[in-house]
């Protein structure tokens, strides 16, 4: 069983959404470009980005609750960079010491809620990284190349941004478009926010910091989710890469090894090899 949930609304903009899941055998988990407060089994952490598949396993019956940041917007609410997080899974003890392990013990007993507790964070938040917000979207809306989106964001040098850009870049980060949606349709979101006055390697820094990885990295991943949430709809491995935006089958086979740890015929076409969790999200999209 896996359930996602739309965020309260305290949590717009800096949650993409609230979870739970239970399993009676392990659940391969794919990367998505996120980071999640993970409650349940007796534990509380940090699930760090991922950059490879990593399995879960839990005690028979036992349920976890979590809540999934937007990308870019979990160190704000964690007090650390996103690419210390990478590929760990950190407790809150370990990330925020005795105030963590006072927060885990009220998650555990059910007091607190996920949402709860990332509620109580916010008045601590700062607000979005607006560069690094307009190369998430332009990522998210199926960018083929990274240097072109940056440079897109960068404006090439051009310097200066109107507060009207700014306000718009903002919005962006805070109606995420998830990387499930299909290209045309984070398109349509997509609206273009100026050029930001930040040099394209100093972009590519902060948005490491943000999200965990560099750009390259979160394409590959967003790109990949875009795949896994074609697949039910299109047929033939051939027809799934172009439609999710891959140069071609071979370079779907690729990214698919390296992310999964599968093929693409095991882990698109044999039931048993698909994450639980990615079948029931499938099911109720």
């Amino acid at each position: 069983m896996y359930e996602e949930a739309a965020p309260p609304g305290p949590l717009a903009g800096v949650a993409r959404c609230v979870w739970r899941s239970a399993s009676a055998g392990p659940k391969r988990i794919v990367p998505d470009g996120c980071l999640d407060l993970v409650v349940g089994d007796g534990g509380v952490f940090i699930a760090g980005p991922d950059t490879a598949a990593w399995s879960s396993v839990t005690r028979p019956g036992a349920e976890l609750r979590g809540v999934r940041f937007t990308p870019g917007r979990a160190p704000a609410v964690l007090g650390v960079a996103a690419d210390e997080l990478r590929d760990r899974r950190v407790s809150l003890g370990e990330l925020w010491g005795q105030a963590g392990e006072v927060l885990a013990e009220r998650l555990l007993s059910g007091e607190l809620t996920p949402a709860q507790a990332v509620a109580s964070r916010l008045p601590e938040v700062g607000p979005a990284d607006q560069a690094v917000a307009a190369l998430i979207a332009r990522l998210d809306a199926g960018a083929a190349r990274v240097a072109e989106a940056a440079a897109m964001v960068t404006g090439a040098g051009q310097d200066g941004v109107s507060p009207a850009q700014v306000a718009e870049a903002t919005a962006m980060l805070d109606r995420p478009t998830p990387p499930s949606a299909a290209p045309e349709v984070a398109a349509a979101r997509l609206e273009d926010p100026g050029p930001f006055a930040v040099s394209e390697r100093r972009l590519r820094r902060r948005f490491v910091q943000a999200v965990g990885y560099g750009p390259a990295t979160y394409l590959r991943v967003t790109r990949f989710q875009r795949a896994v949430a074609l697949a039910p709809r299109v047929d033939g491995l051939a027809a799934l890469a172009a439609a999710a935006g891959y140069s071609d089958q071979a370079h779907l086979s690729r990214d698919c090894r390296a992310l999964t740890g599968l093929t693409p015929r095991a882990y698109f076409r044999t039931p048993s090899t698909v994450d639980e969790a990615v079948r029931d999200r499938l099911r109720s999209a």
